[in-house]
């Protein structure tokens, strides 16, 4: 035993005082790693005012001090993933909100060029059914007067008619009694007698008026009939062009009520339509609403996000890059020591 220990003693004292030196500086190396990245995650939470990378940066801390070299890495490495999900998530809440958003835009739009097309239409029936309203209380109101006139003229008609009759059968019974006298009188002072020869001129006196009175009867009575016939023609051709402008008028009627009836049911169902319309629009904007709250920047937008996202990850990787580094450094210097160490032996 003393012999070996007066051989080797010196060569001992040296090798194990080297790796105990190599050692301290090994730590230092470490440390000086750990609390550098402690301190990149510390500023990266400084530059973004993050919350969540300043709690990580004194969990960090915590752990570095405790020598919990896996433990710092793996704190990292979750907060790396878990940005990565923020990010991940960030984006498809973006596209979601981008497709969304275009989406009902259009939907809002079309709904709003429906309603608009369909109150146009119902604006142009409505106001032809009006029209048509007012052309058929028009045509009412002159048929009913055509209907009062007709009457009136028929019972004028029918008063001159029967005036006529009673007139022309005293003028024909008028006539007819002249003529008998007028007979009588010729037949009698036609007579050979000359009984009556005293008063042949009276006779032919009374004679001559009798046929002045004929003439001015048969005159009068053909100008009776001829004031009725001309009176009758004129009520048969007005009444005919009332019939014909009460034929037209009425089927005038006709036509313009069933066009304004079909008008009001295709307003009625147009004004149906159009509600159904509406209360889409409103569905629609509803949700264009729910949208512009969920999906509106209102602080960050976007872009600046993911930028956020990518220099905050980039950090992290950084720093674990760092202690991904310390791990090599500790891997060679411990290697190093086991080689002089069996050297030594």
């Amino acid at each position: 035993k003393e012999v070996i220990k007066e051989n080797v003693g010196g060569a001992e004292s040296l090798s194990y005082s080297f790796l105990q030196v190599e050692r301290s500086a090994i730590t230092s190396k470490v440390a000086l790693s750990r609390y550098e990245a402690v301190r990149m995650v510390r500023d990266l939470a400084k530059k973004h005012q993050s919350a969540a990378l300043a709690q990580l940066a004194m969990r960090l801390r915590a752990a570095a001090g405790d020598d919990q070299f896996a433990k710092v890495k793996g704190l990292i490495q979750d907060m790396i993933e878990r940005l990565e999900q923020e990010a991940e998530a960030d984006a498809k809440k973006k596209a979601y909100c981008d497709t969304e958003l275009s989406e009902s835009d259009a939907k809002k739009a079309d709904k709003t060029a429906e309603i608009e097309k369909l109150t146009t239409q119902i604006d142009k029936m409505s106001a032809r059914s009006a029209m048509l309203k007012e052309e058929v209380a028009e045509l009412q109101h002159s048929l009913a007067v055509l209907a009062k006139s007709q009457a009136e003229m028929d019972k004028i008609r029918g008063d001159e008619k029967a005036q006529y009759k009673t007139n022309s059968a005293d003028m024909e019974q008028g006539l007819k009694g002249v003529k008998l006298a007028l007979k009588v009188l010729r037949d009698y002072y036609a007579k050979a007698d000359k009984a009556h020869s005293s008063a042949d001129g009276a006779g032919n006196g009374i004679i001559s008026l009798l046929e002045v009175v004929e003439s001015d009867f048969t005159k009068g009575l053909s100008q009776m009939t001829s004031e009725e016939e001309a009176a009758q023609a004129a009520y048969e051709e007005q009444t005919k062009e009332n019939e014909i402008e009460k034929a037209t008028k009425t089927q005038d009627v006709k036509y313009k009520t069933k066009e304004s009836t079909d008008l009001d049911k295709a307003t009625a169902e147009a004004t149906s339509d159009r509600s159904g319309v509406q209360e889409e629009l409103d569905a629609v904007s509803d949700y264009l609403k729910k949208l512009h709250e969920q999906c509106d920047e209102k602080a960050e937008t976007f872009e600046e996000r993911k930028a956020r996202y990518e220099a905050e990850i980039a950090g992290l990787k950084e720093a674990l890059q760092v202690l991904e580094d310390e791990t090599a450094f500790i891997q060679r210097g411990s290697l190093r020591g086991v080689v002089r160490h069996v050297a030594t032996m």
